[in-house]
């Protein structure tokens, strides 16, 4: 089913597009950012892993938590007037709960290595959260006639300060959870070097992402590579569409090295360059 067939008109079917784009960004860079932190704890480095838990938690208390908050109070509302989506609602409002308090695990647990399990299991219940919203609530508003959801979309743009979504423009709000992470303990907000643990940088597979939102995934991954940071992208193919894209929305932000060409896959790494 295209986006067009589920709206009811043209600029809904826009808005259907672009928020799945932007559900993908923030699934890309959760993905990054958690990797970051296992990869760092699993290398038994605890300043790396200390400086990937504060990026985490700082992403999740800035973008993760107000988008959900800005559902809240424009999609969620729309969808739960109608018979078939006030359950549904209610059960993705449970699950916010749940994500706000493994954002707080991450945040406050003694030991690395709850932290990162609480981030595993935030990135498998915020990747599914989002399928709800795509499969299950952005089709639903799109098909009403009496709802626009280019509006409901604008009402959470207007909330959170951003761009549109999927043009890779972040949001300008400042954390409001108050989350306490320690800025002083090693790894905390100053070490950003990008610096990599021994097993290598973190790897986005993207060969198992559904090609609509694959590039929009790869984005977000790649948005949160810190200066000097690496991250290695495998492809089913070789990606040139994708970094022409990349060079016109970050342009010359990356280094980009092939390490593997085909058959099977194409294996590159991205090298986040850091400003003179």
């Amino acid at each position: 089913m295209t986006d067009i067939q589920i709206a009811s008109n043209e600029a809904d079917a826009r808005a259907v597009t672009a928020v799945a784009e932007h559900h993908a960004e923030m699934a890309g860079r959760l993905h990054r950012l958690t990797e970051e932190l296992v990869g760092a704890l699993e290398a038994g480095d605890d300043a790396t892993a200390g400086g990937a838990r504060y990026r985490l938690v700082a992403w999740c208390d800035t973008e993760l938590l107000p988008h959900a908050r800005a559902e809240e109070r424009s999609l969620y509302p729309a969808a739960r007037r109608t018979e078939e989506g006030r359950f549904l609602v209610d059960a993705l409002l449970a699950e916010h709960e749940d994500i706000g308090r493994l954002v707080q695990t991450i945040a406050s647990a003694g030991e690395a290595v709850r932290a990162a399990g609480a981030a595993l299991s935030l990135r498998a219940l915020v990747e599914s959260h989002i399928a709800k919203e795509n499969e299950l609530v952005l089709p639903l508003l799109a098909r009403l006639p009496e709802v626009s959801l280019a509006a409901l979309v604008e009402q959470v743009h207007e909330q959170l300060g951003t761009g549109q979504p999927g043009t890779g423009q972040p949001g300008t709000g400042q954390p409001d959870t108050g989350h306490p992470v320690d800025e002083k303990r090693p790894g905390g907000p100053g070490c950003g070097c990008g610096a990599e643990h021994p097993d290598g940088p973190p790897e986005l597979d993207a060969r198992s992402i559904p090609h609509a939102i694959r590039h929009a995934t790869i984005f977000g991954a790649l948005d949160a590579v810190p200066d000097g940071g690496r991250m290695v992208l495998v492809a089913p193919h070789d990606p040139v569409p994708l970094l022409a894209q990349l060079e016109e929305r970050a342009p010359g932000r990356f280094e980009v090295t092939y390490l593997e060409r085909g058959p099977e896959a194409w294996r590159l790494a991205f090298t986040a360059r850091v400003p003179a």
